[in-house]
């Protein structure tokens, strides 16, 4: 396949219109680009290594914005709140947020099994776009464009109550009670190119359901309503430094 035209690489990058970044059309197209894609056409470039250079950025970014914004927390809270702003729960969320998904070049197989809705694929496209506005501009442009991306994420007041990683907080919940961490039960449904997956996940007699199209997302969303039950009925009993 040849390059798109000028019009679909506007409409590739429309997304990017609100952050007033502007990215190489190639390179955006090669983050948005999955290997599934690049397989099914003749073993073209993929967003792989695009993903690598943008994770760095981001995570740097992140680690200044919350050592500037926070003199007083600890290093292991700087530490936890970074991990819960570069999880790929928080990235997918992000992508979600801004459209990303729509725009993925995804091989046929991807396509059927929900790859556009895949928190790893999400995660990963935001990181590959994050590298091409790096190389499109400066390291200065490209820090800013992080921080807007995550602006809703910091704003959420929830964002370190329950972390973005919901099954670690339930592991520590169940810590904090001497008991056994809980095991996820999992039920799938559906044929293979439409699966669902639906997890209840048990904890002090407070039960949490979740489904996705994955086995991963479906026990994040029970771990996420656990933890939220939890908290409601005053039930939380491990807490975060702040």
């Amino acid at each position: 396949m040849g390059k798109p035209s000028k019009s679909l690489q506007s409409e590739i990058g429309g997304f990017l219109a609100p952050f007033g970044v502007s990215v190489d059309p190639d390179l955006l197209r090669l983050a948005l680009t999955h290997r599934s894609w690049a397989y099914e056409n003749g073993g073209s470039p993929h967003n792989e290594r695009l993903e690598f250079l943008g994770d760095s950025i981001l995570g740097q970014a992140v680690t200044v914005k919350l050592f500037t914004d926070h003199p007083d927390l600890s290093e292991g809270e700087l530490s936890r709140r970074r991990a819960a702003l570069v999880s790929s729960v928080a990235l997918a969320e992000v992508a979600r947020g801004i459209g990303v998904g729509e725009q993925l070049l995804l091989g046929v197989g991807e396509e059927r099994s929900g790859g556009r809705e895949k928190e790893s694929l999400l995660a990963d496209a935001v990181e590959a776009i994050i590298g091409a506005v790096y190389l499109s501009n400066d390291p200065h442009v490209a820090a800013a464009f992080v921080l807007q991306l995550i602006e809703p994420l910091l704003a959420d007041p929830e964002r370190f109550t329950i972390s973005l990683d919901p099954k670690t907080t339930v592991q520590e919940e169940a810590d904090a009670r001497g008991v056994p961490r809980p095991v996820y039960d999992i039920v799938g449904s559906g044929p293979d190119h439409d699966r669902r997956f639906q997890a209840t996940v048990e904890l002090d007699g407070v039960l949490g359901n979740g489904s996705g199209i994955s086995k991963k997302a479906a026990e994040i969303a029970a771990a996420r309503e656990l933890v939220t039950r939890l908290r409601d009925q005053g039930k939380l009993k491990h807490r975060k430094s702040r």
